[in-house]
């Protein structure tokens, strides 16, 4: 494989139906750099696992450039628009402001939030479901697997429901301005996505507003009125807190329950397995964490100190993009890892990233994703593809079809 075309090989919409031949062959050199300033593409396990535990490698936005001491005026306008999140900082100012946030979401101070949430959510899940009605043929994306999370991320933010149709169309803007490598017209694109930051923006500086004036029990007015130990958050690091929770609090999760079920429909003896036992939705969504990531790859990390790896040293100021969905399939870690297999005694995937920054949500995501699974396998009579592959969205980041149109026989009864 030549190396000149390595970025656009990688972020080519033609490899997003099916790009783990692409990623087999990124294994074979596991340290590459397309050309000289360009990112070093790091595509196995072990080592793109040793990378995000290493403080070495940066998220801060302000390192993201050869020159390391200053942001380029598109990250400039940026964080204009609204600041970084906890997502794009360094330890320990990322440490303060995801503790902060754990507060009101998980342990210590609130342990049982996901798992008091499961009877709503799979009353959700069977709304949306009954929602489907005498019709033998649905798009999963439009009708469950986009409208499960948002709904649920609306009620736990305290965001309301009806003003979804705007922060869809922000969110789907701002992820599309993930793909590390822009389009035909990058200007353009960068105008949209900080136009898109700036609406988002103002629109969650107004429901900040009436949390402060009338708080509620939903998560943004907890991180208005929270003073733990850190002190109150600030008015701008509450809007990035709440927008890094509002995206990315249901982008992944629509992808990992689309692509768990065009895995499943795949693989219709697992489907049948998970019909009849549910306890099997555990194993199913960890093994899809590994097989079909619905993050495929982390752009954003830069070396803050000379690194080497395997021999090859990555210099200081150097980009690095961690193949995560490469690294999921790396024979030197998984028995037979292109082989779907929810019976794998030892998945311990990149799905989710690790170190400091491994996805926050992760639980919900889980349960969102086990809930949901199971409730189709369960309602939907003999539901088959469409069409196979189906249209995947443009995102080389965030990985997962567009549409996903079934055709099934009927539905069981709730």
């Amino acid at each position: 494989m030549t190396q000149a075309p390595l970025l656009r090989q990688i972020t080519d919409y033609a490899n997003r139906a099916d790009p783990y031949p692409l990623y087999a062959e990124l294994r074979k050199t596991p340290v590459l750099q397309e050309e000289d300033g360009g990112p070093f593409v790091i595509s196995t396990y072990w080592d793109i696992q040793s990378l995000l535990h290493d403080p070495r490698i940066s998220s801060d936005a302000s390192n993201l450039t050869a020159r390391g001491d200053e942001l380029t005026e598109q990250e400039e306008e940026e964080e204009a628009a609204l600041p970084p999140s906890f997502l794009r900082l360094d330890p320990p100012e990322h440490d303060r402001l995801r503790r902060m946030t754990n507060r009101s979401f998980g342990p210590p101070h609130s342990p049982r939030r996901v798992h008091d949430m499961r009877g709503e959510l799979a009353g959700i899940v069977s709304g949306l479901i009954a929602g489907f009605g005498d019709t033998d043929r649905i798009d999963v994306v439009d009708q469950f697997s986009y409208p499960f999370p948002v709904t649920v991320i609306c009620r736990l933010l305290g965001v309301p429901r009806e003003d979804e149709a705007r922060f869809h169309s922000w969110a789907d803007t701002i992820a599309a301005g993930l793909d590390p490598v822009p389009g035909d017209d990058p200007t353009e694109r960068n105008r949209v996505t900080h136009e898109a930051r700036m609406q988002l923006g103002m629109y969650l500086a107004g429901l900040v507003e009436e949390r402060r004036k009338t708080p509620g029990d939903d998560m943004l007015s907890e991180l208005v009125t929270s003073h733990g130990p850190d002190g109150p958050m600030t008015t701008m690091e509450v809007l990035s807190t709440a927008a890094l929770l509002l995206i990315a609090g249901h982008e992944t999760t629509v992808n990992l329950i689309t692509n768990g079920m065009l895995t499943l429909l795949r693989h219709p003896e697992v489907l049948q397995r998970l019909r009849d036992d549910p306890r099997l939705a555990v194993s199913i969504v960890e093994e899809l964490l590994r097989y079909e990531p619905p993050v495929q790859l982390v752009p954003q990390r830069t070396c803050i100190a000379d690194i080497e790896v395997r021999g090859v040293t990555i210099p200081k100021g150097s980009s690095i993009w961690l193949v995560l969905a490469a690294g999921n399939r790396d024979p030197e870690r998984f028995k037979d890892p292109e082989r779907f297999d929810p019976d794998r005694q030892d998945i311990q995937h990149l799905g989710f990233g690790s170190g400091v920054h491994s996805c926050f949500g992760a639980p919900l995501a889980r349960l969102e994703a086990q809930l949901a699974l199971t409730e189709l396998a369960r309602r939907l009579d003999n539901p088959r593809l469409v069409e196979d592959p189906p249209l995947y969205r443009q995102n080389a980041v965030l990985r997962g079809p567009r549409h996903l149109n079934i055709t099934f026989d009927g539905l069981r009864p709730q």
